[in-house]
Order: C-alpha cells, then structure tokens, then sequence
C-alpha cells in the first residue's frame, strides 16, 4: 500500500489515545492503511492533552463512524476548489473582412 499523505487523506481527530489506537488497529485490520499522529496547536511544545490524529485512506465514512462512536471529530481536508465559469465562446464563424 502506498504511504497516506496528509493533505489528501481525511483525519479524525480523537481526544484519547487508547481510542485512537483501537481506530488505527481496526482500520489496519479491515485492510485500510492508517497511522498515529499527535496533534500540535499553535506551535506549543508539550504533549500533555493534545488530541490525537488518525490519518487514513479509508472511505470518509468508515472513519466517521469510529470517530462519532466516541465523540471525536472529523477533519475532512481542505475543500476542493470550485470549477471555473465557463468560457463565453462565439455561437457563428468569425467573418473576416477582405479588400
């Protein structure tokens, strides 16, 4: 399996880590590739209370379900972007004048 990527993976996010671990065995177990990661806010140092990120390429939903099971939440990513306006092209040939 290839190596999850941050950015294109969701998250959930869980305040204990023997919960957090049970999310990772479980998700390993049905085949999903997922790891550990704890959660650093605004640059502090210690690691006393800070929740603990699953990171998985398992269906947005599968990972849902094990985070609303223990009231942690969900972090999907960043949105994607939305689609350009279409283009305003010409309905008839273009007439070119000639001398």
């Amino acid at each position: 399996m290839s190596p999850v990527s941050r950015s294109s993976t969701p998250r959930g996010i869980f305040f204990d880590a023997d919960d957090a671990r049970a999310a990772v065995a479980r998700l390993v177990a049905e085949g999903y590739d997922a790891r550990l990661e704890q959660e650093r806010y605004a640059g502090e140092d210690d690691d006393e209370d800070h929740a603990w990120a699953v990171v998985t390429d398992a269906p947005v939903v599968v990972l849902e379900m094990l985070v609303d099971a223990v009231d942690g939440w969900l972090d999907e990513g960043e949105p994607e972007t939305p689609a350009p306006a279409p283009l305003d092209l010409p309905t008839a040939p273009r007439r070119v004048k000639r001398p």
